[in-house]
């Protein structure tokens, strides 16, 4: 049966406050796992802290989604190397390059393509800001070059990036739906026209809340009809902090993103089950 993972990120656990500690790394792992959690996002790329990870992941039976930032081809090889030698669901991949024409990107995403196909290890490219794929557009047309290719939506970067007008129109739902139908795997967070990430406990804000339902249930769907019928897609709650999360005068967020990490990962499980019959896919309770 398919089935939904949805991951806890590693980022997302940092505090950066005056006042309150940083939980260690094993105190994270254990609570994102006693919160029913699947697993965790976080950077793949440093062997020591990968292997030390995986260890704390194999003794609460969580996966993981390996995270890269490569800028050549090569760059993506330790990665790689750790994803096959500790296992990983799969490596969400950011461009670190910023080239302005279609043509200087396509060498990198071939390259990728094809270390990931040796290495039997899915890797999916992020759409985000300050990346190769920071515009819309642009990404849209990386696509048009090479429809095979795999993305991570996070998609709160496209509604700031491009400002969409409020309500959203059909040509934009479209774009994003693009965007969707060749997105593999989801990073949570939700956006406004100006913050990238804003409240969701806020009630003002539920309308984003809403609109973002919106695409995740149609990506969900859209990979429910390309995927095989065992496969797994993953959604990770990334509400990262400050300055990613709003702060007050006192520097301190204005909400409890543990709080709105349980909320959103609640949320998107009840869509799941929502939008298959329960014969057909597999659910985490």
């Amino acid at each position: 049966m398919q089935s939904l993972n949805v991951f806890q990120s590693l980022w997302a656990m940092e505090l950066r406050s005056a006042v309150r500690p940083e939980p260690r790394l094993e105190e994270n792992v254990e609570r994102i796992a006693k919160a029913g959690f699947d697993g965790v996002s976080a950077h793949w790329y440093d062997r020591a802290y990968v292997r030390r990870l995986t260890v704390l992941l194999a003794e609460h039976g969580l996966k993981a989604e390996g995270q890269c930032f490569p800028k050549t081809v090569d760059d993506l090889k330790p990665a790689l190397e750790n994803a096959v030698e500790f296992g990983v669901a799969h490596l969400c991949l950011q461009p670190d390059v910023r080239f302005r024409r279609v043509e200087d990107c396509l060498p990198l995403l071939e390259g990728w393509q094809r270390l990931g196909e040796e290495a039997k290890v899915p890797v999916y490219i992020e759409t985000h800001r300050d990346r190769m794929t920071t515009d819309l557009f642009f990404t849209l047309d990386l696509m048009d070059r090479m429809p095979e290719l795999k993305l991570l939506a996070d998609l709160s970067h496209f509604l700031v990036g491009r400002e969409f007008a409020v309500p959203v129109s059909g040509e934009n739902h479209a774009l994003m739906h693009r965007i969707l139908d060749s997105a593999w795997a989801f990073h949570g967070r939700v956006a406004s026209r100006e913050q990238v990430q804003i409240e969701i406990a806020f009630a003002h804000h539920k309308p984003w809340l809403d609109l973002f339902m919106g695409w995740w249930e149609y990506g969900l769907r859209s990979w429910q009809r390309r995927a095989g019928p065992d496969d797994a897609v993953s959604f990770v709650c990334e509400l990262g902090p400050k300055p990613y999360a709003i702060t007050g005068p006192d520097g301190e967020d204005t909400t409890d993103r543990w709080q709105e990490a349980l909320r959103l990962k609640d949320e998107v499980r009840a869509l799941w089950k929502r939008i298959a019959p329960e014969d057909k896919i597999k659910t985490s309770d």
